[in-house]
């Protein structure tokens, strides 16, 4: 590469370097600084220093515990449909000859409406007496209770159905484009050689679909580690704090308390979680990729 190639090249990455420093690298190096400091949204400057005494209030704290519960439980709830319901459908949508695009269309819309409408949506379905969710309990002769958002018991329930419908169909493109890079010719060998449906999604598709799996877990786990709008949406962390998850938490103490050195300790600590799960889930993979070539 010349000089000049090289220099082009420069110049094309710069605009991305650019938004990157100025909105991700640099308020992310912001917060770990503050973390340190008693900074707040009603004082100019860092504010006195704090040490880990921020991350010491924190972690002494009985609703940030709570707030991560109920973020990893919701990361429960969502991460296993999410992964097995898009390959599900996926691999129906890729067998199918004729109208794929009208179910590529189906399963990705809902994903390209904004978090305020999903929410208001779902609000409504879920709405006690009057809701859509009402009426078909109604329908089959069951008594509507007081709403599925006004339980504490599935409140969170009630926004991982949502999430779920919402978000679907990205992790159904990214299958559906991993089964159109698998050859055909594997699965007509496979069928002439008396392989069933199952045999060849076993023996063929899982196997190949393999990183592409990796990715879709990987992707869903700290998308669901971020979980913010549709519980603030949905249920503002109520009943109570029973949804309270953890950016809901951080926004409250540095928008409300206006306590932005707490807050940025409380989201360093979430960043370590979000890490340390990314990372264990990693290594198992690595270490099941390991003992299927010993095998």
């Amino acid at each position: 590469m010349s000089r000049g190639q090289g220099r082009s090249g420069w110049l094309f990455l710069a605009p991305f370097g650019l938004f990157y420093l100025a909105f991700l690298l640099g308020p992310t190096v912001w917060m770990l600084v503050t973390s340190f400091f008693n900074t707040s949204t009603v004082r100019t400057g860092l504010g006195s220093f704090a040490g880990f005494a921020n991350y010491a209030e924190m972690l002494g704290r009985a609703d940030f515990w709570s707030s991560l519960w109920h973020t990893l439980q919701f990361t429960l709830y969502t991460t296993p449909p999410l992964v097995i319901l898009a390959f599900v459908f996926a691999v129906l949508t890729n067998r199918m000859n004729r109208g794929q695009w009208f179910f590529r269309l189906a399963f990705f819309l809902p994903f390209i409406l904004p978090s305020a409408t999903i929410s208001l949506i779902w609000v409504f379905i879920f709405t006690p007496a009057t809701g859509l969710f009402a009426s078909v309990q109604q329908a089959i002769g069951l008594t509507p209770g007081a709403g599925v958002l006004a339980s504490p018991n599935t409140a969170m329930i009630g926004v991982a159905i949502a999430t779920v419908w919402w978000t679907l169909g990205f992790n159904f493109v990214l299958y559906l484009a991993g089964l159109q890079e698998i050859p055909r010719e594997l699965y007509e060998a496979a069928a002439v050689d008396g392989a069933s449906s199952w045999q060849q999604i076993k023996s063929i598709t899982l196997p190949l679909l393999a990183r592409t799996t990796t990715l879709v877990i990987l992707l869903q786990i700290i998308a669901s580690l971020k979980i913010f709008d549709q519980v603030y949406l949905m249920t503002n962390g109520g009943p109570g704090i029973s949804t309270q998850v953890s950016l809901q938490l951080i926004t409250g103490v540095g928008f409300t308390d206006n306590r932005l050195g707490a807050a940025s300790a409380a989201s360093v600590l979430l960043f370590i979680v979000i890490v340390a799960i990314a990372v264990i889930r990693q290594l198992v993979e690595r270490a099941a990729a390991k003992r299927e070539i010993g095998a």
